[in-house]
């Protein structure tokens, strides 16, 4: 099969990055038709290991989701010949990424001035933990740590009222600040098409991934004075969450009083809002908990499928809520061949998640699966 050209097709990307973070960004820059190509150390990245979920060393299932449409070749940048094969590839690309520490990349011979001496329209972007002209700057950042300085970790809390301090279970702060670096460099390289500058680029996860979480729980704060608490109401509301129907789970969002009142006559409660129990219930607060409570009980009425077509036929939102096992089954996403499975030219069979985003002229594809640690190294 013939693949057309992605968007980025001509663009050449040198990733010194590593983790999830830089490498995120990079494979969707990649998925968008950029030749990426990995600079990994004689070691190889540390994704590549320390799990027991994958079928050889040196291939982590963490690794295999996050370096698709790469090419990787491993320098020793301690060493002279390291160093001056890397210079010699500066001058062809157009992006140079790394989330090495600033003094340490300087010490190599690679910070933003030594780069842009050898290729003054390069775009290069460092991935950072925190903001270089912030007291935090040059400090270690994992998603952990960012999690617990943007306030993340303060959310279950205002939820459940456990006032214990928790991570969202998921390095959504890595993700995040990912998909941060990734339209950055394209700004910048929109830039450079236009004026034939590069420039450098800094992408903090700190900065990041607050501005994105506090889009809606910045709140009452957004004014100045502050007109009311900081935290969503509505978001964190304890009762925000799936329910469960005959033999699974289901989550509703309805957009009017009136679908609310439908899916509770579906389920079995007709004319939910006159009946006694809510309209004796006492203040906002004890009505919003007799909703919730007739929400549970008309959910329970009926299966998970059955709810899936009534929600289409009474344009009613109503979606089921699948566990992490049935998200590989979810209907949608078999029709659609969003999981693809390969065949690895070393770990055999491996399960990929086509690139989400659709383009009519020139889409995105997965060309290369996964490269080992050194794959290329004959090519440069």
């Amino acid at each position: 099969m013939t693949i057309r050209n992605g968007p980025l097709h001509g663009v050449t990307v040198l990733d010194l990055t590593g983790f999830i973070f830089g490498p995120y960004a990079t494979q969707t820059l990649g998925d968008l038709g950029a030749d990426v190509i990995k600079i990994e150390s004689p070691e190889g990245d540390g994704q590549r290991r320390g799990t027991k979920h994958a079928k050889n060393e040196n291939m982590g299932a963490g690794f295999m989701t996050l370096n698709r449409n790469k090419r990787s070749i491993t320098l020793d940048l301690k060493t002279d010949d390291g160093r001056e094969q890397l210079q010699r590839m500066v001058p062809s690309a157009q992006v140079f990424i790394h989330n090495v520490r600033a003094d340490a990349i300087a010490r190599l011979g690679f910070s933003y001035d030594d780069v842009a001496r050898l290729n003054p329209s390069i775009v290069y972007a460092h991935c950072v933990g925190y903001g270089s002209d912030g007291p935090y700057a040059g400090r270690q950042a994992f998603d952990d740590l960012v999690q617990a300085a943007s306030g993340a970790a303060d959310l279950m809390p205002r939820v459940d009222g456990n006032p214990d301090m928790r991570l969202l279970p998921t390095f959504v702060a890595d993700k995040v600040s990912g998909l941060h670096a990734l339209y950055a460099v394209l700004a910048a390289l929109f830039h450079r098409e236009r004026t034939g500058e590069g420039q450098f680029v800094e992408v903090p996860m700190l900065e990041c991934f607050t501005s994105f979480m506090m889009v809606e729980h910045l709140y009452g704060a957004t004014f100045e004075p502050a007109v009311s608490h900081v935290g969503h109401s509505a978001a964190l509301a304890n009762d925000r969450r799936p329910l469960q129907t005959k033999d699974g789970h289901i989550a509703i969002q309805p957009v009017s009083r009136a679908a609310a009142a439908k899916f509770l006559e579906l389920g079995g409660i007709p004319g939910a809002y006159e009946s006694d129990r809510f309209v004796n219930a006492k203040g906002s607060k004890g009505k919003v908990l007799a909703y919730y409570e007739m929400l549970r009980e008309a959910a329970g009425a009926r299966t998970t499928e059955e709810w899936m077509r009534l929600g289409e036929e009474h344009r009613i939102p109503i979606m089921r809520a699948n566990t992490l096992d049935e998200v590989l089954e979810d209907p949608h996403l078999k029709a659609v061949g969003f999981f693809e499975i390969r065949e690895h030219p070393t770990e055999g069979g491996w399960r990929a998640m086509k690139p989400p985003v659709k383009f009519s002229k020139t889409p995105a594809s997965i060309r290369l699966d996964p490269p080992m640690s050194g794959a290329n190294n004959e090519e440069f």
